[in-house]
C-alpha cells in the first residue's frame, strides 16, 4: 500500500518538466519555440512557458532570433541553452600528461590545456597539485571568464569507486587514493569544486557517445595510451560493471606466459599493443622524444612505408584485434572505436584488427563488425569529462536552479 506523497511527486514532476525542455532545446537541430516544445513534449503551452520562463531566470536558456517559418503569422521567438550559462571542468590525469579543459552548456570547448610530463615517479598528492594548478590556468584564461563552473569530473587510468577513491591505477602505481580528499587538504582551485572521478575510458566513451549524437548505440570505446581500457556503451549508456569496474582490457591475457605486467600478470594486452610496446618495437623508444614527437614519427614513417614501424603496427594489432574478437563474441556489439593514440593510427591498425575480428567473431558473416577512430582523439577523456558535468546540468536542471 502506498503512502500519502503527493507533494514529493509534484516536485518530481516540475523536475522531470524542467529535464525535458531543457534536453529538447539541446537536442534541437535550430532554436525551437515554445510552441514546438509543446508539440514534442506533449505538455502544454502554458506549462511549457513556464517551465522555460524559469530556465531563462536561471540563465541555462536564452531567447534568440525568431524561428524562420513558412506559414502566416509573426514568427515566434527561438530558444538556445545559455552560452554564459554554467560550465563544467574536465580534467584528465594519465602516465604521461595531464589535461584540463572547460566546456560550456553548450558543450563548445573554451578552453583547454595540457601539460606532458610523466606522473610515475611522482607521489600522488603532488601529481595531484600540479592538476590543480592546470586547472586554475584554465578557469582563469580569457575564454573562461564570466562562466559560471558547475561542477569537475576528473578522469583516471584505473580502478575508481563512486566515492572518488582510485582503488589501482597500475600504470601510475597509485592504490587507495582518496582523491577528493587530497585535492580539499591541498587548498588550491579545486578545493571547494564539486567533484566526480571516474575511469578515463568511461569518459572517453560519453564523450564518444555524444559527439556522435548518440549514434551507433552500442560500442566498446579503446583508449589507447601506456595503459589500455576500454568504455562499453550499450543501449546508449556506459555499462560499468557490478561495482563500476567494467573495461579493464589492457589487462586482458593475448598469451599466459608471456612479459611480466605492472598489473602482475603476464601477457596481458598493455604488452603487446600499448604506447610503450608500440615504440619499443617500432625503434622509437628511449630516443629523449616526448610521447607527441615519438607517436608523430610513428604516423610519419607508416605512411613513408617504413618496414620496421610498419611491422609494429601490425603485431599490436594483431594483439588487439584478438583480444577484440573476444569481447565482441561476448557482449555482440557492431562498433569498435579506436581512441586516444590509436585514433591517428588507425589507417594502419584498423585493418588487421578487422581482419583478426573477421577470423575469430562467430556471427560477423551475418553482422559486420566496424572499426573506426574516435571523433575526439586524445582529447576525448578531459572533454567527456567535462561534457558530463554540463549534461547532468542539462538533464537535471532543478538543483541548479535551487543552488542558483
Amino acid at each position: 500500500m502506498r503512502t500519502p506523497e503527493s507533494p514529493l511527486r509534484q516536485a518530481g514532476l516540475r523536475e522531470h518538466h524542467l529535464g525535458l525542455v531543457a534536453r529538447q532545446v539541446a537536442a534541437a537541430g535550430r532554436p525551437p519555440s515554445r510552441a514546438e516544445i509543446a508539440a514534442a513534449t506533449g505538455l502544454t503551452r502554458a506549462t511549457v512557458s513556464a517551465l522555460v520562463d524559469e530556465l531563462i531566470g536561471g540563465n541555462l536558456l536564452t531567447e534568440v532570433a525568431p524561428v524562420p517559418r513558412t506559414g502566416a503569422g509573426r514568427p515566434a521567438t527561438g530558444l538556445a541553452l545559455a552560452a554564459d550559462g554554467p560550465a563544467g571542468l574536465g580534467l584528465e590525469i594519465n602516465v604521461d600528461y595531464l589535461a584540463a579543459c572547460l566546456v560550456d552548456l553548450s558543450g563548445t570547448v573554451r578552453h583547454r590545456a595540457v601539460l606532458p610530463a610523466d606522473q610515475r615517479p611522482h607521489p600522488p598528492e603532488l601529481v595531484l597539485t600540479r592538476l590543480a594548478a592546470l586547472a586554475g590556468e584554465v578557469l582563469t584564461a580569457p575564454q573562461a571568464r564570466g562562466l559560471p563552473l558547475a561542477g569537475a569530473a576528473l578522469a583516471v587510468p584505473g580502478l575508481v569507486t563512486g566515492d572518488g577513491l582510485v582503488r589501482l591505477a597500475p600504470n601510475l602505481g597509485w592504490q587507495d587514493v582518496d582523491v577528493p580528499a587530497v585535492l580539499a587538504a591541498d587548498g588550491g582551485p579545486l578545493a571547494d569544486v564539486p567533484l566526480t572521478v571516474d575511469n578515463e575510458a568511461n569518459l572517453a566513451a560519453l564523450g564518444e557517445l555524444h559527439a556522435r549524437h548518440g549514434e551507433p548505440a552500442d560500442f566498446v570505446y579503446v583508449s589507447g595510451e601506456i595503459g589500455i581500457g576500454a568504455g562499453i556503451v550499450l543501449d546508449g549508456r556506459l555499462f560499468r560493471g557490478t561495482r563500476g569496474w567494467s573495461g579493464e582490457l589492457g589487462h586482458l591475457a593475448v598469451r599466459p606466459d608471456g612479459p611480466s605486467c605492472r598489473c602482475g600478470a603476464r601477457g596481458c594486452l598493455e604488452q603487446y599493443a600499448g604506447q610503450e610496446a608500440i615504440l619499443r618495437s617500432a625503434g622509437l623508444a628511449g630516443q629523449g622524444l616526448t610521447a607527441t614527437e615519438a607517436l608523430r614519427q610513428v604516423a610519419e614513417r607508416a605512411a613513408g612505408s617504413e618496414q620496421q614501424v610498419r611491422r609494429s603496427l601490425t603485431a599490436a594489432a594483431g594483439a588487439l584485434g584478438v583480444v577484440l574478437a573476444g569481447v565482441v563474441n561476448l557482449l555482440d556489439v557492431q562498433t569498435i572505436v579506436l581512441g586516444g593514440i590509436y585514433a591517428p593510427l588507425a589507417p594502419w591498425l584498423s585493418p588487421v584488427v578487422e581482419a583478426e575480428i573477421g577470423r575469430r567473431v562467430l556471427t560477423v558473416g551475418w553482422s559486420p563488425v566496424t572499426v573506426r577512430a574516435s571523433l575526439l582523439g586524445a582529447e576525448a577523456a578531459a572533454t567527456g569529462a567535462a561534457g558530463a558535468v554540463v549534461r547532468a546540468v542539462r538533464d537535471h536542471p532543478a538543483p541548479w536552479l535551487t543552488a542558483g
